[in-house]
């Protein structure tokens, strides 16, 4: 599955180019998905830095999830340069009555399919057997192309939020 996501991100970006990753609580319809794509190209395509083009990239991935990746071999991404790319995640907060910004749910690759489950219900999940300590976790800590391409989809059990629900 890592393979996959390698292979939708452009070859043409720095090993380095940094990432943002925003998770919906939902996942967006197909026409949903056309849509956002859409707006996250003539974002990237228009995306500036102190007045200096940004060589960046975004698209929303598992129908879940927004990538947004810059890379900054070219022109260095700041504040300004930041407050563009949220206020684009915001705007599909309230055109689509999602939120992109909620950090307290962790998501589980289960039969092929991105699963939310609020983190206070990790364990529980375990347990119960919903999933296993092998089972994929959305590591939506990354932030390089590279951790994106290596990182990204981790067993549970190999990623940050083992140490803290193996007690």
């Amino acid at each position: 599955m890592t393979t996959e996501v390698a292979t939708i991100l452009p070859t043409d970006f720095a090993p380095n180019s940094r990432v943002w990753i925003y998770q919906s609580n939902r996942p967006f319809s197909d026409q949903e998905e056309k849509e956002i794509n859409e707006q996250l190209f003539t974002f990237y395509s228009q995306w500036l830095s102190h007045g200096a083009a940004v060589k960046g990239w975004a698209k929303l991935v598992f129908k879940q999830f927004v990538i947004v990746m810059a890379d900054e071999r070219y022109t260095g991404v700041g504040g300004c340069s930041t407050d563009s790319m949220v206020r684009i995640i915001k705007s599909f907060d309230r055109q689509y009555s999602v939120d992109l910004f909620d950090r307290l749910s962790i998501t589980f690759l289960v039969d092929e399919k991105p699963q939310p489950l609020p983190m206070q219900q990790v364990k529980y999940a375990l347990e119960k057997g919903y999933i296993k300590t092998d089972t994929l976790l959305f590591n939506n800590t990354v932030d390089t192309k590279e951790k994106l391409e290596q990182e990204w989809l981790v067993p549970l059990n190999k990623s940050w939020l083992w140490n803290r629900i193996a007690n």
